[in-house]
């Protein structure tokens, strides 16, 4: 008993990662930035179903790189509040704030 096995075709689709995962963290993060990353990350599915590689690339670096923005500059802010947070506190204690 033998099976027929037909391989793929060697032109088969392509596969671009959408980096939606990545774009709904980003919005947790940063809003501002998270909106257009998961608008992007959407257009990719939708392009590679139309044929559009090139375009679904596209899509893909922006979304990735609309997020990875988004994700640092919450990074730089949380820190920067820690900072300002602990010198405050610090110079509010030394000014005798606790009395």
């Amino acid at each position: 008993m033998s099976q027929n096995w037909t391989p793929p075709p060697a032109g088969g689709s392509a596969t671009v990662p959408n980096n939606l995962v990545l774009a709904i963290v980003s919005v947790l993060c940063c809003l501002p930035l998270g909106i257009p990353a998961i608008i992007f990350a959407t257009q990719v599915n939708t392009k590679l179903a139309a044929g559009d590689v090139t375009g679904a690339q596209e899509s893909a670096a922006k979304a990735k790189k609309f997020a990875i923005i988004g994700i640092i500059v919450w990074a730089v802010c949380v820190v920067l509040y820690l900072i300002f947070g602990l010198i405050l506190g610090i110079g509010g204690a030394l000014m005798g704030g606790g009395k």
